[in-house]
């Protein structure tokens, strides 16, 4: 059975310099506070992977944990850009990083053939566009049937992928629900899982398309309370929208990024006194009032 630890300890143990690492979430459950603590412990030279980039892998490329990013569509949502990841493509600060592109679909089905134990997917797509032509990691094969050229991917094993979930329960499973993008398929594609939530219960309550991961699916469990905070868990608390608007003036600058990092993530314990330092300076404000 999964044992519930410290977030601190999990990162320590399961997140290696030079790791691949998918930190998932689309939109909802982004695993905020095990991104903070990754940028604690300053673990270097990280492929990051992940559908729509956006604030905290800006935070982590910009404090210098990656070399690589694998992703589809990166941005700070309904704002505009990621500062930091402009800033290490255009200028190699903090340094350079290798970018590899690919569409939604694309890294959707490279985590289904991951999950699945295949070497790689097929799909129709990239028709049309130029990724293909600058992002190595597509080709096309032949349908042995119909004769169709397809596209082809390779699947996608991250050493390690980390997901935030509303719960666990008692014996380690996990459960989530409300928009779960590709959080399953990431944590069953990777060799290694750690999985933040909100809560331990001890009984899952059955939920319309809620998603259970079984605990040998998972190497450590931490409880986080508020941990994908600026973005939102269903039932927990809503999406902090001033955040991703503040965020924009804080990113644009390297010295305003640098003090900002140092005085609420690198300067912190974890995640708890992470929220009470930007709430003292007005961010998140209500989040007390919208989670349990």
């Amino acid at each position: 059975m999964v044992e519930v630890e410290s977030l601190r300890e999990a990162v320590a143990e399961l997140v290696h310099d030079g790791d691949e690492v998918a930190l998932e979430g689309f939109t909802h459950l982004i695993p905020t506070a095990a991104a903070h603590e990754i940028v604690r412990q300053e673990k270097r030279d990280l492929t990051l992977v992940r559908m729509t980039p956006d604030i905290i892998y800006d935070q982590m490329i910009g404090a210098g944990c990656a070399a690589k990013l694998i992703f589809s569509w990166g941005g700070n949502p309904g704002v505009g850009s990621l500062h930091r990841l402009r800033d290490s493509v255009e200028h190699g600060h903090p340094h350079p990083i290798e970018l590899e592109e690919h569409s939604h679909a694309g890294m959707a089905n490279r985590y289904v053939a991951g999950a699945s134990g295949l070497p790689f997917a097929v799909m129709r797509g990239y028709v049309g566009t130029d990724l293909p032509e600058v992002t190595g990691t597509i080709s096309t094969v032949t349908c042995p049937f119909t004769g169709e050229e397809l596209a082809a991917v390779p699947a996608l094993n991250p050493d390690v992928a980390v997901i935030h979930a509303q719960q666990a329960d008692t014996k380690g499973n996990i459960m989530l629900w409300g928009i779960t993008g590709i959080q399953r398929e990431a944590a069953l594609s990777a060799k290694r899982v750690i999985a933040t939530v909100e809560e331990v219960v001890e009984e899952f309550e059955p939920r319309p398309f809620g998603v259970v991961l079984p605990s040998p699916a998972v190497d450590a469990v931490a409880v986080e309370p508020g941990g994908a905070i600026p973005s939102y868990a269903a039932d927990y608390y809503e999406r902090d929208n001033t955040f991703y608007e503040a965020w924009d003036a804080v990113a644009r600058d390297r010295e305003t990024f640098g003090d900002w990092m140092e005085r609420h993530v690198l300067s912190t314990e974890g995640f708890p006194e992470y929220l009470r330092s930007v709430q003292a300076e007005g961010y998140h404000a209500g989040v007390e009032e919208t989670t349990r």
